[in-house]
């Protein structure tokens, strides 16, 4: 991979030449050594036309995950694999979209997010099949649909509550360990409480602004609101202990995003990272000793996974080292696999990819032996 790096004038602003020097020295710790953290990585989606976001049962029996795989809708579906047969369900009903699934830690549920009973729900599939087929190709960009609700539902896909019910965007959930929490992100407020005006002009100019961190019983009750800023925060995941949320912060306009975490009441609220970049789908290791995360710190369009420690006191070191995307990592509940999403396919769509971890590297690598 090659690094461009523009010349420096010594004589010119000090504060300058500090951050990039600064800068400099953070890519050459984080580079050096990037490999072996990963072993035997292989594609472990191929049938879908592209996949991502997969997540394990805490029995590591079960995956489940987004995908594309339906002709007749475009959109993500989520799916349920069993890890000892192979054998894959539709989970979502196949209507309208899908995003953030999730497994029960010990029953037989799926939690995800769906716009299935959004009245205009076909039509918006026709028209992005039509869009598609066009040839028309437009800038990526994640839908915050009012819609969006997050579901439970059975192995079978059958059984579908709604736990939301509300307006506004609810999605990115999970179960705490013992099932009896979700954390998840939304916009409700935006739709149903008075907004100041420097609010209401935040979220016409962008729905994701006044989205939050939320916290409710498994059933939908209780639900409490965690953060209260007018910047996204996002993509909540409980720690292996239960007791604490890892979190990524969008700043306030929305080029830069920082991994924080907090406690399940909202309080404690620490930043963990400061790259001054896109860090964001962060997730603990099982041993709660360090978590994973994404970055654009080698390239605005080039992420990669890095690892940090809970506290955020060691320097974040660089796991992945493919050119374009590597996100959305997780480990399997024992610890000593690694599930993320990549487009180091050859036609560039993103799909799942799993590999051995080598949790003493990352002990080693960040100090913590």
């Amino acid at each position: 991979m090659k690094n461009f790096t523009p010349p420096v004038n010594f004589s010119g602003n000090l504060p300058v030449v500090r951050k990039l020097l600064a800068a400099a020295c953070f890519l050459a710790m984080t580079q050096a050594g990037a490999t072996g953290f990963i072993t035997d990585a292989k594609q472990i989606s191929e049938q879908e036309a592209r996949s991502g976001e997969g997540y394990y049962r805490a029995d590591g029996n079960w995956l489940v995950y987004q995908a594309e795989m339906v002709e007749k809708n475009p959109f993500y579906q989520i799916y349920l694999k069993n890890l000892k047969t192979g054998q894959i369900k539709q989970i979502s009903p196949g209507d309208g979209k899908t995003t953030c699934s999730w497994v029960h830690p010990s029953q037989e549920k799926v939690l995800f997010s769906s716009t299935h009973e959004d009245p205009e729900a076909k039509a918006k599939m026709a028209a992005e099949i039509e869009q598609r087929q066009s040839g028309q190709r437009r800038a990526y960009a994640w839908d915050y649909d009012e819609f969006y609700d997050i579901y439970e539902a059975d192995f079978n896909g059958e059984n579908i509550k709604n736990l939301t019910n509300i307006k506004g965007y609810d999605a990115e959930a999970s179960w705490s360990p013992d099932g009896k929490l979700i954390a998840f992100a939304s916009n409700r407020r935006a739709y149903s409480e008075p907004l100041s005006e420097q609010e209401s002009t935040l979220f016409k100019q962008n729905p994701s602004t006044l989205i939050d961190i939320y916290i409710m019983n498994a059933d939908g009750s209780n639900v409490k609101r965690l953060t209260h800023t007018n910047s996204y925060d996002g993509g909540p995941f409980f720690s292996p202990d239960g007791k604490r949320i890892v979190w990524r912060r969008f700043s306030e306009n929305g080029h830069e995003a920082e991994i924080f975490t907090m406690n399940i009441d909202g309080s404690d609220q620490k930043q963990i990272t400061r790259l001054n970049k896109m860090s964001w789908a962060p997730f603990y290791h099982p041993s709660n000793q360090y978590i994973i995360f994404a970055t654009n710190v080698e390239g605005h369009r080039n992420f990669e996974l890095y690892i940090v420690d809970v506290d955020g006191k060691k320097e974040p070191v660089r796991v992945t080292e493919a050119e374009g995307f590597d996100g959305l990592p997780v480990f399997t509940p024992d610890g000593q696999y690694i599930t993320w999403t990549s487009d180091r396919t050859s036609n560039k769509k993103g799909h799942l990819f799993h590999g051995k971890w080598n949790h003493e590297k990352a002990l080693e690598s960040l100090g913590l032996k």
